[in-house]
């Protein structure tokens, strides 16, 4: 009992998630509820006994206080469906052949198990009485019974049901059927009356989104609308349903699946960047005044004509030098075309610039600057940076005084210095080179002090 009970549970669970009746759309039934024997049909020789004491339950029904059968059915068309029923029941009240006109006399045999297997075949009356809750049936088939150990033996069944339907899925239903025994001797293995009372949920079918039209006659099973669209809806109202329509929430034109276009210049609302202002379908539906190929809302200058680089406007040439700004390296400076619009050093700008390189002192042996030598530099870096486009190249040299290899490097590292110096104060790196000549090249004696010191110098040569 403790399992079915548990079975019970599970059906009403299941019976939860049905929605539709049982038919060609929700084919499948589940019925649960209580059974009873009535042994009395087979112990009456004449059919008005068998059935003057049809509902003496009191008497001559065995009844299991508990859930005690399950059916399970199938709609196969016409009317028609196919079940088996499982059903467990205690035999405590066994009604005993009459003797004359004697009456009839009930015992129990033990309180034997009973067990029955059956398959059902049953046919609706409901379509033919034109009723929407009363749902009458008959039924026949057949199954096995088992009475206590040693009692089994197949049935022919046949009987009646009714079922009243609270819902679309639920009803309370009721049968009886007659069980005639094929054992010989009917005394062990009666012919007897089981009758049935329960729940019955249909299901099986599908109305995903509840529209009352069944999944496998819906066009938009997943969306809900009037029968006479097959469940499709149409929000918006343009005659074009939901499921062709490209704006189903805004009242459209057919030619544009549903869309409107509101502007009228043929393209729809949807795919016009301008919606509300005539435009032209290669520019999405968007103006362009001055026809330069630029819509007029991303044209900076929508009467003119313009490159698209410079969103639409003419090219400017704010120095004034021949050289468009976009292509003038120096569009704040006067320069030439030559140049990329940069003015052009002259060779009074590098005399100017090694003049002050003249004056650049270095610790003695080292690469560190004097600090007299900061204003030197500063004014150099004013100069490159009146020529940005200009490359300069920075060559360091010293005196004979000591090793060669050692003043390679000292003449190296005093160009770099001076490099470095320059682009720490906004140089671009890319426009210098540094190189070192150690004492390869003078311009001096190396024999006198005043030599010496023009020897050891930094200069600056354009890079052309």
């Amino acid at each position: 009992m403790k399992h079915l009970n548990k079975l019970f549970v599970a059906l009403v669970m299941l019976a939860g998630f049905s929605s539709q009746a049982q038919d060609s759309n929700n084919p499948w039934a589940i019925s649960f509820g209580a059974n009873a024997v009535d042994t009395r049909i087979s112990a009456a020789s004449k059919l008005e006994d068998q059935l003057s004491q049809y509902f003496n339950a009191k008497d001559n029904w065995n009844i299991l206080p508990s859930v005690s059968y399950l059916n399970v059915s199938k709609y196969v068309g016409s009317n028609f469906s196919f079940g088996v029923t499982g059903s467990i029941n205690k035999i405590s009240r066994y009604v005993l052949p009459r003797v004359g006109q004697g009456p009839y006399t009930v015992v129990n045999p033990g309180d034997k198990n009973y067990y029955a297997a059956d398959a059902v075949i049953n046919y609706s009356l409901m379509s033919l009485i034109k009723s929407k809750t009363i749902d009458p049936s008959i039924h026949i088939g057949g199954g096995y019974t088992w009475i206590g150990d040693d009692l089994h033996a197949g049935t022919l069944n046949g009987g009646l049901g009714l079922t009243y339907w609270f819902t679309e899925t639920v009803g309370l239903s009721v049968r009886s059927t007659y069980k005639q025994s094929f054992e010989d001797v009917r005394a062990d293995m009666p012919s007897h009356m089981q009758h049935f009372a329960g729940l019955t949920f249909k299901f099986g079918g599908s109305d995903r989104d509840g529209d009352g039209i069944y999944d496998k006659d819906d066009a938009c099973p997943d969306n809900a609308g009037p029968k006479a669209t097959n469940g499709c809806p149409d929000t918006d109202g343009d005659g074009v349903l939901d499921k062709d329509d490209l704006c189903p929430d805004v009242a459209g034109l057919v030619e544009f699946q549903g869309c409107p276009d509101t502007d009228g210049d043929g393209v729809a609302d949807k795919d016009d960047a301008c919606p509300d202002v005539a435009g032209l379908k290669s520019l999405a539906g968007c103006p362009d005044t001055d026809g330069d190929g630029i819509t007029d809302k991303a044209d900076k200058c929508p009467d003119v004509k313009g490159p698209k680089e410079n969103a639409g406007c003419p090219w400017p040439d704010r120095d004034g030098d021949g050289v468009l700004d976009k292509d003038d390296k120096c569009p704040d400076v006067k320069g030439t075309v030559a140049n990329n619009g940069c003015p052009e050093v002259s060779d009074e700008v590098v005399k100017k610039l090694n003049d002050y390189a003249k004056t650049i002192l270095f610790d003695t042996a080292k690469s560190t600057f004097q600090q007299q030598t900061y204003p030197v530099l500063q004014a150099m870096t004013a100069i490159l940076k009146e020529y940005p486009s200009s490359n300069f190249s920075l060559e360091g040299h010293t005196d004979s005084d000591g090793k060669d290899a050692a003043n390679q490097k000292l003449s190296e590292d005093r160009a770099g210095a001076v490099k470095n110096y320059f682009i720490e104060n906004g140089i671009a790196a890319s426009r210098l080179v540094s190189v070192g000549f150690g004492e390869s090249k003078p311009i001096d004696t190396n024999k006198t002090k005043a030599g010496k010191a023009n020897n050891r110098r930094v200069e600056v040569k354009l890079i052309k």
